[in-house]
């Protein structure tokens, strides 16, 4: 594995409110405690493979510099494991990664979980047929 693919450049970096509101509407997640992923297949040719927002909760961690203490948690175990989806994956998506509990966990134990997360959407991924291969009967 290369440096290059530990990377979160800005494109990467879910940002677009239309893509946002689609995700809350119409996404669908996968869970493994804590931790949430939300997410859309993408169409765009151009986008990038995978784009990734972040969230925790104001309800668990009423301090903004513990919600983000978390943040920065989830994009760097994010930025050090995605290689595990670029390398099984060939659909775009854009995703949303949620930090769900008011259980302080510390980098291993987030990292953990992230993996186990990652494999769990995999799994999901080649389970379920995508849409644009239920348009082709």
């Amino acid at each position: 594995m290369t440096k290059q693919n530990e990377t979160y450049p800005r494109e990467e970096k879910l940002k677009a409110k239309r893509l946002i509101d689609e995700l809350f509407i119409t996404g669908k997640s996968v869970s493994k405690y804590p931790l949430r992923l939300v997410y859309i297949e993408v169409e765009d040719e151009n986008a990038p493979a995978f784009q990734t927002g972040v969230s925790v909760s104001k309800r668990y961690f009423k301090k903004a510099v513990d919600r983000n203490y978390y943040k920065r948690l989830l994009r760097e175990t994010y930025r050090k494991n995605k290689h595990i989806l670029t390398e099984q994956l060939d659909q775009k998506f854009a995703m949303m990664l949620f930090y769900q509990t008011k259980d302080r966990l510390n980098y291993q134990e987030v990292e953990h979980k992230m993996k186990g997360l990652f494999d769990k959407f995999i799994k999901q991924q080649q389970t379920t047929p995508s849409e644009s291969d239920n348009h082709a009967i």
